[in-house]
């Protein structure tokens, strides 16, 4: 049996045609070194002659110099009434310069005689001519059956007619789609069985994801014998999408025995995953199987508990196979286990057997239902794990904060913000404006602490969400605010605040981040002299 399950990836060609998906001609490049990073066998460019983006990739990729995939172009066969030799999307296909070729044809008579216009035979005419003519100039070619699937349950002997064409003529592959994305597993297995016996030519699945079963039906063909996948990564593609490589390729290669990609680069599916989604400018999906931020994310205290003894209690895989991680959460749900993790991966000596653990598990409990949230918040959570073991000393304290906001008729409006701290021994009091509350208090707290800590110019926000708590108290809500903070863009952390004033959760978010910056520096604070502060502009009182 050949255990090997070639992997064409359609995500710079079929991919971009998802809705929100537009990649340049940098991006696709990129997108293609990483996608022959992975391993892939096949990567499609695009359809050359259908525009300028897709003709300059094809010039530019051969300086890429990839070592694993095989680039490949799409395109349609010869238009009816018109000779292959004379068809100008086949002969853009060859001034590409690509080896290998996907070229679609109609397998459904419906499509044929409605949307072709033309007729049964004539069809059958445009596909062989089509291939031949390709194979004649020295190409690989993958004949993708359009409709397949829909065109053999409407009419089998006819789909069954085109494959036939395509295989006389030379194809090297034969795709069979499942371009409305509705077929189900067991329909894709029958029918992708049938061919595999009927054709010596080997069989490849391209199915869309419409019924969310894009994967599950491409697991099914390799299953009845099918040898090619074609896919999208993170499943990127027309309407609901494509099969989503990243799924199939670790279901494949991990529970099944296939190899899709060289086992050694298995480790870059997540990265390979998320660079994606980064070049797309696409937020990841946290729920997404194998690669996502919680695929090995445990919150209940009995699963932690499972997975500290034996990690396949509650994990199908181990995250380390494709590059994730484990990550256990902290909340309401959390036991002593959930802690006792949090504790050991952040270096911090944790007694279980004495009551600070148990203390620490109830003031979780009682302030996420103030409404805290420290899953999303961890550097939040660490101040409050060592604060709870003793070990947190404050680096700075606050004594007050005032914002003030002024609109004149028309004009802008303006935000200012007084802040007073103890820093190094003295009080710091500092007055910024900003572009609202917020910026201002942002601008103001930073602005005293840099006269202790210079290198905290360099921190600053990258993201700001407020989530209201109870809408039905309207604008007397709570709210959460959560912060993202980093430092030179380097590392990040979050922190949370809540509070029913806006205001105050996001100061309260502001001043977390700050801690966790300098948390351990307390040593590094400068003993401060009034006329060090007056030289630095800063009140001291």
């Amino acid at each position: 049996m050949n255990k090997h399950v070639y992997m064409y990836d359609t995500t710079l060609r079929d991919g971009t045609q998802g809705e929100g998906i537009s990649l340049s001609v940098d991006d696709k490049l990129k997108i293609a070194r990483k996608l022959d990073q992975l391993g892939v066998s096949y990567i499609e460019g695009g359809w050359p002659g259908s525009n300028p983006k897709d003709m300059e990739f094809f010039l530019r990729v051969k300086e890429l110099k990839l070592k694993h995939a095989k680039v490949t172009a799409f395109g349609s066969t010869r238009r009816f009434g018109v000779t292959a030799e004379a068809d100008d999307n086949l002969r853009m296909i060859l001034e590409s310069g690509v080896s290998a070729v996907a070229i679609f044809g109609k397998s459904w008579d419906f499509h044929v005689t409605e949307a072709l216009g033309t007729t049964l035979d004539e069809n059958l005419s445009m596909i062989y001519d089509s291939v031949r003519f390709l194979k004649e100039n020295g190409l690989e070619v993958i004949y993708d059956a359009e409709h397949f699937f829909d065109g053999y349950k409407h009419n089998p002997d006819y789909a069954l007619a085109t494959l036939r064409q395509a295989s006389e003529a030379g194809a090297d592959w034969l795709a069979l789609c499942d371009t409305n994305g509705g077929s189900l597993p067991h329909e894709i297995s029958e029918i992708v069985g049938r061919v595999c016996k009927e054709f010596a030519t080997p069989v490849g699945i391209h199915c869309h994801n419409d019924g969310e079963l894009a994967v599950a039906n491409s697991l099914a063909a390799v299953g009845a014998g099918a040898r090619q996948v074609q896919g999208t990564i993170n499943g990127f593609g027309e309407r609901c999408g494509n099969t989503n490589l990243i799924s199939i390729i670790p279901n494949l290669q991990l529970k099944l025995g296939y190899e899709c990609v060289p086992p050694e680069q298995l480790k870059q599916l997540t990265n390979t995953s998320r660079y994606v989604y980064e070049i797309a400018n696409i937020n990841p999906p946290n729920l997404q199987p194998f690669v996502g931020h919680s695929a090995f994310a445990h919150k209940g205290g009995m699963h932690v508990s499972a997975i500290l003894k034996a990690a396949e209690t509650y994990e199908h895989i181990r995250p380390e196979d494709v590059g994730n991680t484990r990550r256990v959460l902290v909340s309401e749900l959390s036991g002593q286990s959930n802690l006792l993790f949090k504790a050991q991966e952040l270096n911090i000596e944790l007694d279980k057997t004495k009551p600070e653990g148990r203390a620490i598990i109830q003031k979780i409990k009682e302030m996420e239902h103030q409404g805290y949230q420290y899953e999303g918040a961890e550097a939040s959570f660490e101040l409050l794990l060592r604060q709870g073991l003793g070990n947190y000393e404050d680096v700075f304290t606050v004594e007050s904060f005032k914002v003030l906001m002024e609109k004149h008729g028309g004009a802008d409006s303006t935000t200012e913000a007084t802040v007073k701290l103890q820093v190094g021994g003295q009080t710091v009091h500092t007055v910024a404006e900003g572009n609202g509350p917020v910026n201002a208090l942002d601008n103001a707290l930073r602005k005293a602490l840099e006269v202790a800590f210079p290198d905290i110019s360099k921190m600053y926000l990258t993201d700001y969400k407020v989530r209201v708590l109870s809408e039905q108290d309207a604008t007397a809500s709570k709210v959460r605010v959560l912060v993202e903070s980093t430092k030179d863009g380097e590392e990040s952390w979050s922190t949370v605040g809540v509070s029913p004033n806006v205001i105050e959760a996001s100061w309260e978010a502001l001043i977390d981040s700050m801690r966790y910056a300098l948390m351990g520096r307390q040593d590094e604070a400068l003993e401060l002299t009034g006329g060090e502060i007056e030289r630095q502009g800063i009140v001291n009182h």
